[in-house]
């Protein structure tokens, strides 16, 4: 119902627009008195159509292009943290794994030339920055903190390697998290085979935690909330939580 009505509308446009046109191409032609009458109808035409025209979209003159839509902005929202995917995620891509495609069992990174790598890789929607320089322990520590440390870590290869993993997520669903699933092979293809056995490998419990954890609402990606994902609750000496 809603698509047949989205038709007529479109439908309602167009001729809306095309008896504009040939109401004015009426007002040019034929004898003075019957211009005078064109004219008329053509004024009336186009009222008739410009309330039609306006109810296309975009106000204003109707017989012209819509204004520009701008997007709302952002409130709020969720991440997950910065701090454990660069010491506990980042290094699953650069680890060399076994990878198991027609029962044949290889190793490769998932960060390797074919796969996920930023430059040459065909590999679905994640993509890894292989030399990214990780962010010295300080600096993500005063993020939580000071805005330009937080702005500068942002416009890092690190970050872009964070961002492009988080968006193949499901905050707190592993499970419906294409980062996670894949590897596995849980109901997805991966053009890379199977990475991890089971959901027990220690790579895909480091994954599930991460994804299993996001930041509490209201905070950033460098919330000290996040320490106690690590043991002791420090980054720079504390190694990763898995449960």
């Amino acid at each position: 119902m809603k698509m047949q009505k989205q038709k007529t509308r479109v439908a309602s446009c167009g001729l809306a627009q095309e008896g504009v046109e040939a109401a004015g191409a009426t007002a040019r032609a034929g004898a003075p008195s019957a211009r005078r009458a064109g004219v008329a109808r053509a004024a009336f035409v186009t009222l008739v159509a410009g309330g039609l025209l306006a109810g296309c979209g975009g106000g204003g003159d109707p017989l012209t292009n819509p204004g520009n839509v701008d997007n709302p902005s952002t409130t709020g929202g969720a991440t997950l943290a910065f701090p454990y995917f660069q010491k506990c995620i980042f290094p699953i891509f650069l680890k060399q794994l076994p990878i198991t495609q027609n029962g044949v069992t290889s190793t490769n990174t998932c960060a390797g030339a074919g796969c996920h790598d930023s430059n040459t890789g065909t590999g679905g929607a994640l993509r890894v920055i292989v030399a990214a320089t990780p962010i010295a322990d300080a600096d993500v520590a005063a993020a939580a903190t000071d805005t330009a440390t937080a702005t500068t870590i942002r416009a890092s290869d690190m970050y872009k390697n964070f961002y492009s993993a988080q968006g193949t997520t499901v905050f707190g669903s592993p499970i419906q998290s294409r980062l996670f699933d894949k590897p596995l092979l849980l109901n997805v293809l991966h053009g890379g085979g199977r990475i991890f056995t089971s959901q027990d490998d220690p790579d895909a419990k480091l994954i599930d935690y991460w994804i299993s954890h996001p930041v509490p609402a209201g905070q950033d990606e460098f919330s000290t909330s996040s320490y106690s994902m690590f043991t002791p609750a420090d980054p720079a000496t504390g190694t990763c939580n898995t449960q």
